[in-house]
């Protein structure tokens, strides 16, 4: 029996634009197991919240899943109908969105907002629910919640604003939580505690997480297994162990390269590496590697033909390079 919860399989999601077709994901594979993180890292524009968007149906036009799967729980979630996807959606597979104060609704209270997802999906009153809201207010850290659910989002610092989303995440015991960036815009010390209680939460829910975050620190932290993205595309796949031991594409160098090390003093006649050039349009990709134009390894092949994702020594660690065909 497998163990894996969600997978998903060549998913091509694309906008539709006057200037052309945005191609901003681009046949992208990778599964969740069952109690496992997969940390979704790349630079910005990457496609990383498409992916998810993508797996949540919450892709609007001009966009639009072009192909693919999204298997949950044995089913194609791609398949459904918006009203199928509404009973999915905050039950089964929660979100947890990347800015709280633009996700969260001014203007109404934090305990009615979580209660609502509760009496929406489980057959309980509006009552009951405020009260499983107050529970859950108490476990994700927020003090005096009887109080706090009838403060108003702007009534809350960041770092409680991503507790009250978390808190909304858990409300009904989902299997998969995607978190879009959970920790962006919060200060070092916030992030500790926001990862840690999401590590706490994980083991007492018995959930899966996906991690979307451009900040490696973050996915070196909780996540089993990393799926790094450059142009729409998977560029490099394994366990997290694998890929900070030994990373093998030259974006993933590239971005290891890039963070300053607490314990390696820089000199001061050196900079930290940056790599060249810039992220190409999605509506003009260059021909062959995606990644080409700003590889310092690149040869002929390269910038010819588009690299298949190639099982380094067959351990499952997959890379998107020529220089790993063989």
């Amino acid at each position: 029996m497998t163990d894996i919860l969600l997978q998903i399989k060549d998913l091509h999601t694309f906008f539709y634009t006057a200037g052309g077709v945005v191609r901003a994901v681009n046949g992208v594979d990778f599964s969740i197991h069952k109690g496992g993180t997969v940390g979704l890292v790349g630079e910005s524009g990457c496609g990383k919240s498409v992916t998810a968007l993508s797996i949540m149906q919450l892709i609007r036009p001009p966009g639009r899943i072009a192909k693919g799967q999204v298997i949950f729980e044995d089913q194609n979630l791609l398949e459904f109908s918006e009203a199928k996807m509404r009973h999915i959606r905050g039950n089964r597979i929660s979100m947890i969105f990347q800015e709280p104060m633009t996700s969260l609704n001014p203007v109404h209270r934090i305990g009615d907002q979580i209660s609502e997802a509760i009496w929406l999906h489980k057959d309980l009153s509006r009552r009951s629910a405020l009260d499983l809201s107050v529970e859950l207010l108490k476990k994700v850290g927020i003090p005096d919640p009887e109080r706090r659910i009838h403060d108003y989002p702007h009534q809350m610092s960041g770092g409680m604003r991503q507790r009250v989303m978390i808190a909304m995440a858990l409300s009904c015991n989902p299997k998969v939580i995607i978190a879009d960036e959970p920790t962006t815009a919060l200060d070092v010390t916030i992030q500790a505690q926001i990862l840690d209680l999401m590590n706490r939460l994980k083991q007492d829910f018995g959930a899966s997480i996906l991690l979307i975050t451009h900040d490696l620190g973050v996915v070196a932290e909780v996540a089993n297994s990393v799926v790094v993205m450059y142009a729409g595309r998977i560029v490099e796949y394994a366990g997290v162990k694998d890929l900070f031991d030994e990373p093998k594409h030259p974006y993933t160098l590239g971005l290891m390269n890039s963070i300053p090390k607490i314990n390696e003093p820089i000199p001061q006649d050196k900079i930290l590496q940056a790599i060249p050039g810039v992220v190409p349009s999605l509506l003009n990709l260059p021909p062959g590697c995606a990644f080409q134009e700003r590889c310092l390894h690149r040869f002929d092949l390269c910038c010819k033909e588009d690299p298949s994702l190639f099982d380094v020594g067959g351990t499952g660690h997959l890379v998107r390079c020529w220089h790993f065909e063989k």
